[in-house]
C-alpha cells in the first residue's frame, strides 16, 4: 500500500517563463513553507480563485440589491443625513 503524506500526484505538466523577481520569491516561498515550488503555485491558485469569488459575491450581492429596489428612499436618506449634521454640530459647539 502507497501513502502520500499531503503531497499532490502530479497529472499535468506545464512550463512558465517568469521573471527573475518572480522566480526568486516563488523559490523563497516554497523554502519557507517546506513545499515544493509546484505546492506554492497552487496554492497561489487557490488564494485567487478564492479571492476572485469572494469579490464576484459581494458585486453579485450589490447588484441583486439594486435590481430588488430595497434600496432606501431619497426622501429617508435626507433626513437621516440632516440629523448627522446636527448632531456632528452640536458635538462640535460642545467643544
Amino acid at each position: 500500500m502507497v501513502c502520500y503524506y499531503g503531497m499532490k500526484t502530479m497529472t499535468y505538466r506545464t512550463t512558465f517563463a517568469l521573471d527573475g523577481s518572480t522566480e526568486r520569491r516563488l523559490k523563497q516561498l516554497a523554502a519557507y513553507w517546506d513545499v515544493s515550488q509546484a505546492e506554492v503555485v497552487r496554492r497561489a491558485v487557490e488564494l485567487a480563485e478564492k479571492q476572485t469569488r469572494a469579490a464576484e459575491g459581494a458585486g453579485s450581492l450589490l447588484r441583486q440589491l439594486h435590481e430588488t429596489g430595497d434600496l432606501l428612499a431619497r426622501e429617508a436618506a435626507e433626513e437621516y443625513l440632516a440629523e448627522v449634521r446636527e448632531d456632528r454640530g452640536s458635538w462640535r459647539d460642545a467643544e
